[in-house]
């Protein structure tokens, strides 16, 4: 689970707020794309469960459309990275992400295909950060 900064746009509290309520959800390809509500989330399914919480998406956007979503570049509190097969969103500098393994094979955050989690640090490169405005 994650804390929202004391401080942070209310936006952000419900982001994460939204995100702490499917990290107990296991990896399911497609998850969270018919419908917010699912049984398990694949990355783009987990990262617009977040946004939607926060009010910033109005339906789930796989991979690909969050190329094309909102504004470019990194946001303040909230940037989205995205690259026609994967997704992750940083929110308030905290990585809520399926898991990644780095050159080495070794699982970083959740283990890859485990499901949303929140985890640590993770490459940006190969990635189009996108951001909602103000945020």
């Amino acid at each position: 689970m994650a804390i929202p900064p004391v401080g942070a746009p209310p936006e952000v509290v419900a982001a994460i707020n939204a995100a702490n309520q499917i990290v107990t959800k296991p990896y399911i390809f497609g998850g969270g794309h018919r419908s917010f509500s699912s049984r398990g989330y694949d990355c783009s399914g987990a990262v617009s469960f977040a946004l939607h919480g926060a009010g910033l998406v109005t339906s789930p956007l796989d991979s690909s459309d969050f190329m094309h979503w909102d504004l470019p570049g990194k946001g303040k509190w909230i940037t989205v990275y995205t690259n026609p097969g994967h997704a992750f969103v940083m929110i308030a500098g905290l990585r809520f992400d399926t898991g990644f393994r780095d050159r080495m094979g070794r699982a970083h955050g959740a283990a890859p295909g485990s499901g949303p989690r929140w985890g640590g640090p993770r490459p940006t490169r190969g990635y189009h950060a996108r951001h909602p405005f103000g945020l």
